[in-house]
């Protein structure tokens, strides 16, 4: 299995390879995936030679990012396009894809960047479409965690505490399992 995502799933891939244990070998990229820009740029190195049997994959959050300009890093339309060519791309491993929807976050400053909340279900919705289109099933971690953002979330209004990767990882490993 593979997992490719932001920092939230880098939080979530122990307990996940703990989960599967004995079912299944969970692998990630050395890296934060970043926004789709760079994934289009790394995918084939992250892929690699091996055969997948399934890629549970994520990008989003950092393609909704207001840079210093005020401009957005990967507006909706070329976000489409992206997940587009990155679906293609995966497909052609003969993998089973699951794509997993971002996960809510504050409005807050980091540095030079801005992420809104409200701009995450939009690009959720951006991306359900493509993955409907292309028969791609959706981890929706989203909807899941939202009931509980409150006491999954850390302070910094982005990232999970401990119980909350943990929540996050029995998601994710339930699809897999599933798959």
């Amino acid at each position: 299995v593979l997992l490719i995502g932001d920092s939230i799933s880098v939080g979530y891939t122990v307990p996940v390879r703990r989960l599967l244990e004995g079912k299944a070998n969970v692998h990630r990229p050395p890296e934060n995936c970043e926004p789709t820009t760079y994934g289009l740029e790394k995918i084939k190195d992250w892929l690699g030679e091996g055969q997948w049997d399934i890629i549970h994959f994520n990008w989003g959050i950092w393609d909704t990012h207001h840079l210093a300009d005020g401009s957005v890093r990967t507006s909706p339309e070329r976000y489409k396009k992206n997940l587009r060519e990155l679906v293609s791309i995966l497909k052609a491993t003969k993998a089973k894809l699951i794509w997993s929807a971002s996960t809510p976050l504050e409005t807050r400053r980091h540095g030079d960047l801005t992420v809104q909340e409200r701009d995450i279900p939009v690009y959720n919705a951006v991306a359900a479409k493509v993955m409907r289109e292309t028969k791609v099933p959706i981890d929706d971690l989203y909807a899941d965690v939202q009931p509980r953002i409150g006491e999954l979330r850390s302070d910094d209004g982005c990232h999970y505490t401990p119980a909350g990767y943990e929540f996050l990882a029995e998601r994710v490993a339930e699809s897999i399992s599933k798959a």
